[in-house]
């Protein structure tokens, strides 16, 4: 079905753990070229690429603090060096940062969390942009940005998560603006938008807070990061979505129904 995956180049930023490293393992079994990024290199690096080259990809580590834009273009730029371009910008990047109600929200925790999870976004897809161009004309088909939203994004976050929610819509909504001014190019841009998903994000929570929040989840379960995965590879395929573009696809067990 992904077949005309092979070869893509692929950049996945933080994607050292989580969703982010389940989507490049899923991408390195179609035969892409995976790019991994985090702040820092993981103990286990070698481990990580090695699987990923054992499943078939290519794939390398790029460090980059993606809360910077000077460090957003330095990344592109070394992807594409390594890589010689791009098809496929996966905006994965971000996080929580924090709990903190309104009361308590201050201009540095304001900073830390649009920084990291629009910023990074932002500067990242204008990095990128003159290289996905590129690589549709040179392929004769659409490159693809996939950014990672958040049911957080709809419904506005749980205790303390008020930044992080509006965040997210604010990722929900300015891809609509790039649909505008960019298809001309032959880029697509869609949102992945999980619901609760067992990964670090949600460590802090004990057995029975993570029962509650099952328990009203109809499927009745946190989702997995292997089950965000393929909706990465839809949106990366031209084959299979070249006509899909500005959408939000979310993924929740029911959790919300927009």
């Amino acid at each position: 079905m992904f077949n005309d995956l092979r070869g893509k180049r692929v950049l996945i930023t933080g994607s050292t753990m989580g969703i982010g490293l389940a989507a490049a393992h899923a991408f390195a079994r179609y035969g892409a070229r995976v790019g991994l990024n985090g702040r820092r290199a993981p103990h286990d690096l070698d481990t990580q690429l090695d699987a990923l080259r054992a499943a078939g990809g290519e794939a390398a580590f790029f460090a980059a603090d993606l809360s910077h834009s000077e460090a957003c273009k330095q990344l592109v730029a070394d992807f594409v060096r390594h890589f010689g371009g791009i098809d496929v910008l996966i905006n994965n990047a971000g996080g929580l940062v924090a709990r903190r109600p309104l009361a308590e929200i201050d201009d540095a925790f304001f900073d830390a969390v649009n920084d990291l999870n629009m910023r990074s976004a932002l500067m990242c897809t204008q990095a990128a942009l003159p290289h996905l161009k590129a690589s549709a004309a040179a392929r004769g088909e659409t490159a693809s940005v996939i950014s990672v939203g958040s049911i957080a994004g709809h419904t506005g976050g749980g205790p303390g998560a008020s930044l992080y929610g509006a965040s997210k819509a604010w990722l929900h909504n300015i891809q609509k603006n790039w649909v505008d001014y960019h298809t001309t190019d032959r880029i697509r841009f869609n949102i992945v938008s999980p619901g609760t998903v067992d990964t670090a994000f949600h460590a802090d929570k004990n057995a029975e807070t993570r029962q509650r929040i099952s328990a009203a989840i109809p499927l009745g379960r946190f989702g997995t990061p292997e089950e965000m995965a393929p909706a990465f590879l839809f949106f990366a395929s031209h084959a299979c979505s070249g006509y899909v573009t500005g959408q939000i696809l979310d993924i929740n067990g029911g959790q919300f129904m927009p």
